[in-house]
């Protein structure tokens, strides 16, 4: 399979890249040229991402969007030495997502299934841009205290979006009622190994999104033992073995936030397949691509090594690597 991440919009002034063009630059190498900020990095991802692979009607538009803001948090903190550091304190950037932002309240009472998404997506905006610190006052703080009221999360069946909502609640400050026995539950999951010996892609991702939500991304030990471990190791094994580039950034990830540092052949292998990700101009069908499995093995780069440009390569210039190419 080629992993290819397709953009839509050329940027203004830049030659149109054909398909032929591609394949000539390591994708991991950092754009160079004068004043190219942080910012300028980023703001064609947004661009992109917002206005021209999907409709914002579409839920994978929410999933997508957060998914990118979520990874630019990350990248922030380690580029910008924190949330609301570095170039994005004049919006810019991120202006496509304005639109969405201020009609996010609307959006929330049509569509209150989706209130993961859309408070993700508002909590990241703030904190990308530096507005995140006024507490109270912003919308997102706003959002956050309507999701409670409703009592959203309580219609939640599963535990772990149970986490995820209480992680996202509690980054403006917003304690849900105790629930002694979620944090029991979510490691006793995380515990049983057995469960990780054999293939079950969904059982592996709750794992890892366990160790995310426990360890808030990486700010805090997730007070998770050698059995979990184990669990991560099966995994990562099976993950292995299967070339699935995806699920093993995120293994290694949720092993480096656990404290332990990931078989050298996994990171590697995923240092290897990182340089041979494809980005084609004009090539988005509509269709599921490679832009998660790019974004987590990016991130992953990210927490293993020496901060790196957001993004790690320009789209406006088309920087990629040779074709990736499952066996």
């Amino acid at each position: 399979m080629t992993v290819i991440l397709p953009f839509t919009r050329p940027i203004a002034g830049r030659r149109k890249t054909r398909r032929a063009d591609i394949g000539t630059l390591p994708s991991h190498q950092p754009p160079t040229g004068p004043g190219l900020s942080v910012a300028g990095a980023v703001a064609p991802w947004v661009e992109s991402f917002a206005r021209h692979r999907r409709s914002p009607q579409d839920v994978y538009w929410l999933k997508e969007n957060a998914e990118l803001l979520s990874l630019l948090r990350v990248m922030q903190q380690r580029v910008g030495g924190g949330a609301g550091a570095g170039d994005f304190g004049d919006e810019a950037a991120l202006s496509p997502l304005r639109p969405f932002y201020d009609r996010a309240a609307r959006q929330l009472e049509f569509f209150p299934q989706y209130y993961r998404f859309i408070l993700s997506i508002c909590l990241d905006y703030e904190d990308l841009i530096g507005t995140g610190h006024f507490g109270p006052n912003t919308r997102a703080a706003e959002l956050a205290h309507w999701v409670a009221h409703q009592g959203l999360v309580e219609a939640e069946m599963s535990d772990l979006q149970r986490a995820e909502a209480r992680q996202l609640l509690a980054r403006r400050g917003i304690s849900l009622p105790v629930d002694p026995g979620l944090d029991d539950r979510l490691r006793r999951f995380a515990r049983r190994s057995q469960t990780f010996a054999i293939p079950n892609r969904k059982a592996a991702y709750e794992l890892t999104h366990i160790v995310f939500y426990l360890s808030d991304y990486g700010r805090r030990d997730p007070g998770l033992d050698g059995a979990v471990q184990r669990s991560l190791t099966y995994a990562g094994l099976l993950a292995c073995l299967d070339q699935d580039l995806d699920l093993l950034s995120e293994i290694c990830i949720a092993l480096r936030y656990c404290g332990v540092t990931p078989p050298s052949r996994w990171e590697q292998a995923l240092t290897r397949a990182f340089e041979r990700f494809i980005l084609t101009p004009d090539g988005f069908d509509g269709h599921m691509d490679g832009y998660h499995a790019y974004f987590v093995t990016l991130w992953w780069q990210q927490i293993c090594g020496p901060a790196q440009q957001p993004l790690g390569v320009d789209i406006g210039g088309l920087r990629a690597g040779t074709p990736y190419r499952d066996a």
